[in-house]
């Protein structure tokens, strides 16, 4: 499900479960290889990545079908906690995107330092307004989207479904970097590299001053998020 080894100071953190949907079972995998990474000591960043053509294709929307309201508020309430630490993670964070990252997966990769994505296969996808659920973000998701991307690309992202192959997300501001498939992953441990020796509690402390209102809204409890956005 999810493999993680250390190159030098970067942590390697590898999804090789297909698709990746981010159900129960890969969120918890998810904040127990984020432990390992937050216990170490010394210099240290992390990179992760998918395998084959995905990183992420969002929410097991299957696995929480047929299950009660309880059971998808604490799958949400896991993906919230796990936006939330990236976003604060005490070393820099690349996200090297080798193929498709939608909806959830999409957001993963946001809540990151950086991201590398590879030309010629896999797009990024905020898919919602195409699924017809009616309720498609929470305010906490709202608001990891709104700190991380200007109000014209979140706004047409979001209104058009609009599937970005990586030249695209370039210049919407969805990635930093657009390369061969063969550069992303050392690109990505480059940069990792670059960022490692950081002090962790300032690097904390920054992040949570630049992403306070996107922290407070992935903290609160669910229903008790507001509804609407600044």
């Amino acid at each position: 499900m999810i493999d993680l080894e250390r190159d030098g100071d970067v942590f390697v953190l590898r999804m090789t479960g297909g698709e990746n949907r981010l159900g129960e079972a890969l969120l918890d995998r998810l904040h127990q290889v984020l432990d390992t990474v937050e216990k170490s000591e010394g210099d240290a960043a992390l990179v992760t990545t998918g395998e084959g053509k995905f990183y992420s294709n969002g929410l097991d929307l299957a696995g929480l079908s047929g299950v009660g309201a309880d059971e998808v508020e604490a799958v949400l309430g896991k993906l919230h906690e796990l936006f939330a630490r990236l976003l604060a993670f005490p070393v820099a964070t690349v996200a090297a995107i080798n193929g498709h990252a939608f909806a959830a997966g999409a957001m993963l990769a946001l809540a990151q330092d950086f991201r590398i994505m590879r030309t010629g296969r896999g797009f990024v996808c905020l898919p919602e307004i195409d699924l017809a659920t009616g309720q498609p973000l929470t305010p906490g998701m709202y608001a990891l989207l709104d700190a991380r991307l200007s109000r014209a690309a979140f706004h047409e992202a979001l209104v058009s479904g609009r599937r970005y192959p990586a030249e695209q997300a370039l210049t919407r501001g969805l990635v930093d970097e657009a390369l061969p498939q063969e550069r992303v992953l050392p690109r990505a441990l480059e940069r990792a590299r670059e960022l490692a020796g950081k002090d962790r509690a300032t690097l904390v402390a920054l992040k949570r001053g630049l992403f306070a209102s996107a922290l407070e809204a992935l903290g609160r409890p669910l229903a008790d998020a507001p509804a609407q956005r600044r």
